[in-house]
């Protein structure tokens, strides 16, 4: 039986998601809140399987209570329950830990579908906004690649990417008709820009983030 806690400060919305849970013998509504401080301490106290919970709440938001009950109870599923689809609110609710949202015009069936492909530990995400999300997450990813070598000069960055070849000081100087100590002047500077200690850990930056992308053109 899946366990279900119902999150909306409207209680005839609250009434009429648990007289039709309760025709399906395979759920049971556990508890009810209409704030998320008090959703947040009934999933707390009852551990529901699901939480049916509405994005838009006075005071502290679905969202927001979606983000605590995921920092306690990580494996707790969380549906967003909302009037319309909104791509930001929703994007903020999954990057929350949220599995997924139902609009409250949804039909009958289709609720108790999407609950039970919760259960099933299914996301409820249509394709458009999957595709967006990952949009989006792909945006922020490349965000942070570009500024993670911001710092750096481009001679900087040819040197950092020998580095992470392994090419010692003297190699490096030779590929780029630089004397040694200069080539250790850059070093310096380069642990120092990025706040790093060693060789080791700037080639272990270097890689992660895909530093052959980043080379100057010639």
């Amino acid at each position: 039986m899946l366990k279900i806690l119902l999150v909306d400060d409207h209680e005839v919305v609250r009434l009429g998601l648990k007289s039709l849970l309760s025709d399906y013998p395979s759920f049971e509504v556990v508890a009810e809140a209409n704030t998320a401080d008090e959703a947040v301490e009934k999933t707390l106290s009852y551990k529901p399987d699901v939480v049916v919970m509405d994005i838009r709440l006075p005071g502290k938001n679905g969202i927001e209570a979606t983000r605590e009950i995921m920092d306690e109870l990580p494996d707790t599923k969380v549906i967003m329950l909302t009037s319309y689809a909104e791509d930001d609110l929703l994007f903020d609710a999954i990057n929350a830990g949220a599995f997924g949202y139902v609009l409250k015009q949804i039909g009958s069936d289709d609720l108790i579908d999407a609950l039970e492909s919760i259960g099933r530990g299914e996301a409820l995400l249509d394709p458009s906004l999957t595709q967006k999300v990952f949009k989006r997450v792909r945006e922020a990813s490349r965000k942070a690649t570009d500024e993670a070598f911001a710092s750096l000069s481009d001679q900087e960055i040819r040197i950092l990417s020998l580095i992470s070849e392994g090419k010692t000081n003297k190699e490096i100087a030779s590929a780029i008709f630089l004397s040694e100590k200069t080539v250790r002047n850059y070093v310096s500077s380069i642990l120092s820009k990025l706040s790093l200690k060693t060789r080791s850990e700037a080639a272990a930056y270097a890689v992660k983030h895909s530093i052959e992308n980043h080379l100057p053109v010639e």
